[in-house]
C-alpha cells in the first residue's frame, strides 16, 4: 500500500472510530465496527485490515479476539476505567478482592492489579502471562495494567451489585462479600492482617446477618473464621457468635488458609491460629 492509500485508509479508519465513539461504543466488537464501516467508505473485506492498522497506529487497543477499546488519546475520549475494561473481558464477572476493598474505602493501599472474579473456564491464550497449575486464576496485562482473574464455582458466585464508576456501571462485590473473600483467599488482599484491619475499621457498617448468610452458603471453615474474627474484634452479640459456633465441622481449620498448619488450636472455633508471632487481639 503506497503512502497516499495508507493516509486514505487511516483517515477512513479514524472516521469509523469517531462514529463508534459518538455512538457510545468506547469498547466495541467487530460487529459494532461493521455496522458503521460502510458509511465511512470501508468495505467489509477491508475491515479487519483496517482494525489491525488502527491498532498498530495507536488509535485503538485490541483486548481480545473481536473486542477493542478506543484509546484515551483519541480526540474527545475520556480515559476508560480499568473496571469497565475488566467487565468487557469476561462475562459474567465482578470486581473483587483487593480492588473491591479499595473501592469500598476499606484500605488506603492502592492495588497493583485489578482483581476480577468469574465462573467462566480459563482458556489459555497468548495474552495470558501466568497461570497456576489448577487454572483457577490467571493474569493479563493491558496498557500496563495487570488484570488478575479468579475462577470460582457457579454456586459461590454471589454477593455483588452494580455501582457507577466514572461513566460506566460495573459489578463489584459488596462490602460483606469482599471481606468474606478475605477469609478464603487473603493472598489476594495483601495478607491476613490487612483483612483483620478492614474488619475492625468497617465493623459498625457491616450487615452481620448478611455476612453469616454468605458464610453458610460457602463452607463451615469460612463460618468458623468469621466467628473467630468477630469474637476477637468484640462488641458482637453472643447469640450471633453461638450461631456460628454451633455449625458442625470435622477437625480443625487454619485461620489463614495460605499459612502453615501450626499454632494454637482454639477449641471454641475449631481454628488453628497459624498467624506469625502473637495472635491479633
Amino acid at each position: 500500500m503506497n503512502a497516499r492509500n495508507n493516509q486514505k485508509h487511516t483517515r477512513l479508519g479514524v472516521e469509523m472510530v469517531r462514529k463508534l465513539s459518538e455512538d457510545g461504543k468506547r469498547i466495541f466488537t467487530i460487529q459494532d465496527a461493521r455496522r458503521v464501516a460502510s458509511s465511512c467508505g470501508i468495505t467489509d473485506s477491508y475491515l479487519l485490515e483496517s482494525l489491525h492498522h488502527l491498532s498498530n497506529t495507536g488509535w485503538i487497543v485490541r483486548l481480545k479476539r473481536g473486542l477493542y477499546i478506543i484509546y484515551s488519546s483519541f480526540p474527545g475520549m475520556t480515559p476508560i476505567h480499568e473496571f469497565e475494561i475488566a467487565m468487557a473481558l469476561v462475562h459474567p464477572a465482578t470486581i473483587s478482592h483487593r480492588s473491591a476493598m479499595h473501592f469500598h474505602g476499606m484500605t488506603e493501599q492502592i492495588p497493583q492489579r485489578v482483581y476480577v472474579t468469574t465462573i467462566q473456564p480459563i482458556v489459555a491464550s497468548r495474552a495470558v502471562k501466568r497461570r497456576n497449575k489448577n487454572q483457577r486464576s490467571f493474569s493479563r496485562e493491558i496498557n500496563g495494567i495487570l488484570y488478575q482473574f479468579v475462577r470460582i464455582k457457579p454456586d459461590r458466585f454471589f454477593g455483588f451489585k452494580d455501582y457507577w464508576v466514572g461513566e460506566a456501571k460495573v459489578t463489584i462485590t459488596d462490602p460483606e462479600r469482599t471481606l468474606i473473600d478475605g477469609l478464603i483467599t487473603p493472598k489476594y488482599f495483601g495478607d491476613w492482617a490487612e483483612i483483620y484491619s478492614a474488619f475492625e475499621s468497617q465493623f459498625s457498617k457491616l450487615d452481620l446477618d448478611k455476612m453469616i448468610a454468605y458464610s453458610l452458603r460457602l463452607d463451615a471453615a469460612v463460618a468458623k473464621r468469621l466467628g473467630w474474627i468477630l469474637e476477637n474484634i468484640g462488641g458482637v452479640d453472643n447469640s450471633i457468635l453461638e450461631k456460628l459456633e454451633g455449625i458442625p465441622i470435622k477437625g480443625y481449620r487454619v485461620l489463614d488458609p495460605t499459612g502453615p498448619r501450626k499454632g494454637h488450636c482454639n477449641k471454641r472455633w475449631k481454628i488453628q491460629e497459624n498467624l506469625p508471632g502473637r495472635v491479633i487481639r
